[in-house]
């Protein structure tokens, strides 16, 4: 064997090393987080509704949140009309009412649990106080 088929036999072996992962993930999804939505303070609405549509609301709620930073810092805007015409306080509150467990830990909340999934550090809580519903008991 000379030094080229050496050189291309390794390459073909490096190649089948590095596709070993690839390979064996083929076609395999990541559900992530399993979301309990059955939290004290949903149970207990009449209308279970957030905001806004859920479906818009996974795929916007960080712009809306800075949206709301926006009106209530710099315009002193305090209250929310959403597409439906129905009004919500700006406020974090207004969603941590609905989004928090206090029988969960602070690792298993609503929020904590998809950002932790994705890979996502919010700042929210270096201008705010964490919740003393997301404080973790032991």
């Amino acid at each position: 064997m000379n030094k080229y088929s050496r050189i291309i036999l390794g390459l073909i072996v490096f190649i089948a090393i590095l596709s070993i992962p690839v390979i064996y993930e083929w076609g395999k999804t990541d559900k992530g987080p399993l979301i309990n939505l059955n939290t004290p303070g949903i149970l207990k609405l009449a209308n279970k509704q957030c905001v806004e549509p859920a479906e818009w609301m996974r795929a916007n709620h960080m712009q809306l949140l800075l949206k709301w930073r926006d009106e209530m810092v710099r315009q002193g805007k305090t209250v929310y009309v959403n597409s439906q015409g129905q009004s919500f306080e700006i406020s974090l509150n207004t969603c941590l009412k609905c989004h928090t467990d206090p029988s969960k830990s602070q690792s298993d909340q609503f929020c904590v649990s998809c950002h932790t999934y994705v890979g996502v550090k919010p700042t929210c809580w270096s201008c705010h106080d964490w919740p003393q519903a997301y404080k973790q008991t032991d």
